[in-house]
């Protein structure tokens, strides 16, 4: 797949070995050290998920956490589990191009879908991409230690 290049801006896969480096910009988002995110990517690497970056004049600007799934309801999707621009950096274009990337992915895949879950105050973001409220709710339950 061709990288997606706007204005000295760089979109593309990251490589494990430069995982670290997705840290700072990932922790703006979750509640993590680096080792427990570098333990759940890894992990997570295992059934697909891959970390992709923005890089703004070589400089790592937004993160993506994207996985592909196949579900009976759902037939074959891309799942974004994790996108955040740098707080400095906001309103760069980042966020857009990352979402273009995800789409062209699953694209080229062959995939009808992009599924995601949104924080409250990314919805506007999202509905900016065109992106609308699916009729199956989230919902979970926490289980306590056995």
């Amino acid at each position: 797949m061709a990288e997606n290049h706007s204005s000295s801006l760089d979109i593309r896969r990251l490589s494990p070995a430069e995982w670290a480096l997705a840290f700072p910009v990932i922790a703006q988002l979750r509640s993590l050290d680096q080792a427990e995110f570098l333990k759940r990517a890894r992990r997570q690497s295992h059934s697909g998920y891959e970390l992709v970056g923005a890089f703004q004049d070589s400089k790592l600007i937004g993160v993506m956490g994207m996985r592909p799934v196949h579900t009976l309801a759902r037939g074959a999707h891309l799942h974004i589990d994790d996108l955040v621009v740098d707080a400095a950096t906001r309103g760069s274009g980042a966020g857009r191009a990352m979402m273009e990337y995800a789409e062209a992915d699953a694209r080229a895949r062959d995939m009808t879908a992009v599924f995601l879950d949104a924080r409250p105050d990314a919805v506007p973001f999202y509905e900016r991409q065109n992106y609308a409220f699916h009729s199956a709710p989230s919902m979970k339950k926490v289980l306590s230690p056995s």
